[in-house]
């Protein structure tokens, strides 16, 4: 029997964006619910009580809903949607202050490797800033080496074309969730997906997996061996 994830609804003006977002992050998270729920339900820019109300129902597997937003009026209208559902099942909605896009894949890596309602949570509002994150970031993967490492780590080189982009940057994030150990890459939490992708890894970057956990280095090893099998793209 599969476990129930926590479900994610996408809340948009327009139903392009809705099920874009739904498309990409399910590309990434294939198991994770989703729901889009954009645009009125006449097709129009706009957002609709009905869409949102079915959404939630959608993807609702006893376990928490996470709706994300996009505009103002899209959150008035997703906390009318949660006035009138039922105790039992309002109690484990929650919505996330969190950018649409960059918080919707967070939190859809997040469902897909068992999070709980508060683990997806966080994942979402962990986008928060992703901009300013990613240029300086990526501007100190050009010109910084990886510090060295204590505890148990391995260095290894990026050998796949497009580096770390989305899809290999997923999976990456969800093995170093199957395991307990907390392990880094050149210091960033190797479970951060939007932290991951921030660092704008390139192919030929060399990056050093390490963790100070005494039981780690079976996820630094099986890390590594991901990172080495250039994830199918080499």
């Amino acid at each position: 029997m599969t476990a129930a994830r926590v479900g994610l609804v996408f809340v948009s003006h327009s139903d392009k964006i809705a099920d874009g977002l739904r498309e990409l992050a399910g590309q990434m998270a294939q198991n994770a619910p989703m729901a889009a729920a954009g645009g009125t339900d006449d097709g129009r820019i706009g957002t609709s009580f009905g869409k949102v109300s079915a959404a939630i129902a959608a993807v609702d597997q006893g376990v928490g809903v996470v709706l994300l937003c996009d505009l103002g009026s899209a959150i008035l209208t997703a906390e009318t949607a949660l006035d009138f559902l039922d105790d039992s099942v309002r109690e484990r909605v929650r919505i996330v202050d969190a950018p649409l896009i960059e918080g919707g894949v967070a939190a859809a890596v997040a469902s897909e490797v068992g999070g709980t309602l508060h683990a997806v949570m966080e994942a979402a509002e962990s986008a928060g800033g992703t901009t300013a994150l990613s240029a300086g970031s990526a501007e100190s993967a050009e010109q910084a080496e990886p510090e060295p490492a204590s505890g148990y780590s391995r260095t290894v080189t990026l050998i796949n074309k497009d580096g770390l982009h989305a899809r290999p940057a997923a999976d990456f994030v969800k093995l170093a969730n199957t395991f307990p150990a907390r392990v880094t890459v050149n210091g960033t939490d190797a479970r951060s997906l939007l932290g991951i992708m921030a660092m704008g890894l390139v192919k030929g970057t060399t990056i050093v997996l390490a963790s100070e956990d005494p039981v780690g280095s079976d996820a630094v090893d099986a890390l590594a061996t991901l990172v080495e099998s250039g994830f199918g793209e080499a």
